[in-house]
């Protein structure tokens, strides 16, 4: 019996977070176990500090991948989900996905059993970390991507199917539109219930953080009814649930002549060709992006480049019941076991998770103290090859380093 008490949801979708929570982790596949063991040590290091020993976490270990498929034969149980959603709050390591045959992604399966409709991803610099930008310090965002529908919905049908050649049928048939001989066919759901949710959090996330903009990234110049409805919904929403909180961009220009509104978070839209160049040349002119699932998938690792990497970039997946913090990068399978890889990504996931919880004493220190270990040159070889002068240390000593620069 793990030696805790459960998360649980106020009426009004808060969360009551007791003083020793039962968190669910799934370790993860490949270099999970390393990442974990040295982010479980950083996490546990920066509740004790700031808490003085008055709080901690009391860790809940599921079976779920590599690990799972081994103790019980099933990757992904629905135990392990029904965990989940009954903790309410969940972290866990990247998790394997043969390419192109055999098991469906499983953090895609995570998601969408789960509803956990929100992938956020913030991105900020940290300092001296290698970045192909001159200005990496202008960017400063927080992706809300959608993650239940878009061609991630996984209808899809390979060529010289029966199923590909029963829909191409139905399509010409029926409604006139010819496919390539042999097409393989995916369908590319959105819808608006599944659009605003996604948009209102992100709304919310900005007026909660004194943020000036939210931009709907698609790309409805083409797609005018999955795309281009995408935007119509969120500025609908917009209006619908934060109309004294929110303006759009046109209204921003023709009422005040482009100055915001103190207090008006500005609701804008930009095509996802030209986003992908505005926040290269512009970055610091914007703060939120919201997104259909593919160009999230895109738009999140594109920045995380910006500022070094995936090696650095935190994530969550979050619903109306209950969140999963990950590590946003791969298992990277040939280094497992080897206590070299980066943990940062999953570090930083888990000071989100501790944010969620409004633990933000914790959180800070654990930013802050990855920063200092950092900017000391005391790095993973990701980083140690990049900067000069610096010293390369094991995946288990960055996280030892963290810690001891908590203090």
């Amino acid at each position: 019996m793990t030696n805790g008490d459960k998360i649980s949801l106020n009426a009004d979708g808060s969360l009551m977070v007791p003083d020793i929570p039962i968190i669910p982790f799934i370790e993860g596949d490949g270099i999970g176990p390393d990442i974990w063991a040295a982010t479980q040590n950083v996490l546990d290091a920066a509740v004790a500090k700031a808490y003085d020993g008055r709080r901690r976490i009391a860790w809940l270990e599921l079976m779920v991948g590599e690990k799972g498929h081994t103790a019980t034969g099933n990757w992904l149980s629905d135990e392990a989900l029904e965990t989940i959603r009954d903790h309410v709050v969940a972290i866990k390591g990247p998790l394997t996905t043969p390419v192109g045959k055999g098991i469906r992604s499983l953090n895609v399966a995570i998601r969408q059993r789960l509803d956990l409709y929100a992938c956020v991803r913030p991105v900020r610099y940290i300092e001296a970390v290698p970045s192909p930008m001159k200005h990496p310090e202008e960017i400063n965002m927080v992706v809300f991507r959608e993650n239940t529908e878009d061609l991630y919905a996984g209808v899809e049908f390979q060529s010289g199917s029966q199923e590909a050649q029963t829909l191409a049928a139905f399509l010409k048939d029926q409604l006139r539109a010819e496919l390539p001989p042999e097409a393989g066919i995916g369908i590319k759901p959105m819808s608006p219930v599944n659009t605003k949710r996604l948009v209102s959090r992100a709304i919310a996330y900005a007026i909660d953080h004194g943020l000036a903009s939210v931009t709907l990234m698609h790309k409805g110049n083409i797609m005018k009814f999955t795309e281009g409805a995408f935007a119509r919904w969120g500025y609908e929403v917009a209006k619908e649930r934060f109309a004294d909180q929110t303006i759009s961009e046109a209204e921003l220009w023709d009422r005040y002549d482009g100055v915001r509104p103190e207090g008006r978070v500005v609701i804008k839209d930009r095509i996802a060709d030209m986003l992908f160049q505005q926040v290269l040349l512009r970055p610091a002119e914007y703060q939120v992006i919201a997104t259909p699932n593919l160009n999230g998938d895109y738009i999140s690792d594109a920045l995380a480049a910006q500022v070094g990497g995936l090696g650095m970039a935190p994530g969550a997946n979050i619903s109306d019941k209950c969140a999963v913090f990950e590590a946003t990068h791969g298992t990277a399978p040939k280094y497992a076991g080897l206590d070299k890889v980066n943990p940062g990504s999953l570090i930083l996931s888990g000071a989100m998770m501790l944010e969620h919880l409004k633990w933000d004493e914790a959180a800070d220190l654990v930013r802050s103290a990855l920063q200092e270990t950092v900017k000391a040159g005391t790095v993973t070889y990701d980083l140690a090859r990049q900067i000069p002068g610096s010293t390369e240390v094991m995946c288990s000593a960055f996280g030892a380093g963290i810690v001891a620069n908590m203090g």
